[in-house]
């Protein structure tokens, strides 16, 4: 299954000058230890939930703060022992960029880097140097090979740090479940569908993406099981469709076969230990079993176990990514470019005909089945649209973001999009590795996005400069 939990190692540092008992003037102990201090009880206080939990290094010194070189190992491998994803490294004052280094390179770890900003100037004495000390930490953390994330240097309580913090917690969720990525492909893709092929061996190599397939004739078998057990269930389930759905005149066995694929992908997903399927979706399941998905993956999404339609295993990593970087706290969208606005030059239809989300469904939209298709407008606001896309053996990140708009009612499940130029966007989906595919999600995670391509070794891309 996915994971949005995340554990973080907390290392604070100082500079270790030997002038005892103590150093007095600049650097002296007192002030990056008080700085210590409040940062971690803040943090911990502020940032602590059911899905982020952090560690210490109390257990090292009575600071709880690293300043010996000679320590660098003994720490790291209390946080490897303590099963960490990601290091924040706290400059306390201008600390020691070998600890810093000697650290994370150890780990193999998202890593943050970030100090508060040095205030203190009585006396005509400047005690931290925070700043200053960050600079060093950089080069000595690119000269171990470490790839990290930086906070610019800002005050504890600035919206600059929590805004930081929460999107570095974003990317470090989206490494983990990236590096542990396990795709479940049901059936495989027909004959015209070419521009959704992609490389199964290379994401294994490259990445460890797992992917496993289960043939039609499996789901065939599964869905009779399901059919001649669960029809109780399929009855309750069809009285809460129609309460929910205008159906037309879809008859109730239709219905009932549809509702069936629910409970098929949610075994499937249970049974193999993952949320994310990749799905054949509208010959081989429609040909056996009478009945697409569309519906199943509406309904699905709402319940946290998302599939992907017309087998594109590149758009699934890309929900995954999106999944991550909300951790878990919004569902993606598939909405590909259909066609451009009939008179806003800017704006383009976003559709796929039904596995959206139920719950982003515009306020006073009863949705409807239209050819078996779940039928609605999404909601107005903004959202991210992404693409994970391979190319010639190399990997790209298109990331961006827009606002919907006002458009012409339509079937299947949709939205307008607004850009600031449509022109230049199609041309680069026109002549760029991409395809019309894409994900979305609400909210603006594009920064998360270029932060993880870096983390990754994907070549980010921004859909539209600015965005």
């Amino acid at each position: 299954m996915l994971n949005y939990a995340l554990k973080i190692g907390l290392l604070p540092i100082r500079r270790w000058i030997k002038e005892p008992p103590k150093r007095i003037g600049i650097f002296q102990s007192d002030y990056a230890v008080e700085n210590k201090r409040e940062i971690v009880a803040w943090v911990k206080e502020h940032y602590t939930d059911e899905i982020t939990q952090f560690v210490d290094i109390d257990f090292l010194n009575e600071e709880g703060i690293l300043f010996d070189e000679r320590d660098c190992e003994r720490v790291a491998d209390y946080f490897m022992q303590q099963k960490i994803d990601a290091l924040f490294i706290i400059n306390c004052n201008f600390g020691m960029e070998n600890c810093a280094g000697g650290v994370a390179k150890r780990l193999h770890v998202p890593t943050l880097l970030w100090g508060p900003r040095d205030r203190n100037f009585s006396g005509g004495i400047r005690y931290t140097d925070t700043q200053c000390g960050l600079f060093a930490m950089s080069k000595q953390l690119t000269r171990n090979n470490v790839k990290f994330t930086y906070i610019e240097n800002c005050d504890l309580r600035s919206p600059v740090f929590d805004r930081g913090l929460r999107s570095f917690f974003s990317v470090a969720c989206m490494v983990r479940n990236f590096k542990n990525l396990h795709i479940l492909q049901v059936g495989t893709r027909i004959k015209p569908f070419r521009s959704i092929m992609y490389n199964e061996l290379e994401l294994c190599e490259k990445f460890g993406v797992d992917i496993s397939i289960f043939n039609l004739a499996e789901a065939k078998n599964d869905l009779d099981r399901i059919w001649q057990e669960r029809q109780a269930a399929l009855e309750g389930d069809l009285v809460s469709l129609k309460r929910t759905f205008d159906c037309g005149e879809l008859d109730d066995e239709t219905l009932k076969k549809m509702l069936a694929i629910v409970y098929y992908y949610e075994e499937l997903a249970k049974a193999n230990d993952c949320n994310i399927i990749s799905s054949e979706c509208w010959t081989g399941i429609t040909l056996g079993w009478g009945a697409n998905p569309c519906l199943a993956m509406c309904l699905l999404a709402d319940r946290g176990v998302y599939v992907t339609c017309e087998w594109d295993i590149h758009m699934t990593i890309t929900n995954v990514l999106l999944l991550s970087a909300t951790r878990g706290r919004e569902a993606p969208i598939q909405g590909e470019f259909t066609c451009r606005h009939p008179e806003n030059e800017n704006a383009e239809l976003l559709w796929h005909c039904g596995p959206f989300p139920l719950r982003y469904k515009a306020e006073g939209v009863r949705p409807r089945l239209y050819n078996t298709k779940p039928t609605f407008r999404l909601r107005d606001g903004t959202y991210t649209i992404a693409r994970f896309q391979a190319d010639r053996g190399k990997y790209y990140l298109l990331g961006g973001s827009f606002d919907t708009c006002p458009g012409p009612e339509t079937f299947g499940t949709y939205l307008w999009a607004q850009f600031k130029d449509l022109p230049a966007v199609e041309r680069k989906l026109i002549e760029g590795p991409y395809i019309h595919h894409m994900s979305e999600v609400p909210g603006n995670y594009v920064a998360e996005l270029k932060e993880f391509a870096k983390y990754a070794g994907l070549i980010f891309d921004p859909i539209e400069d600015g965005r």
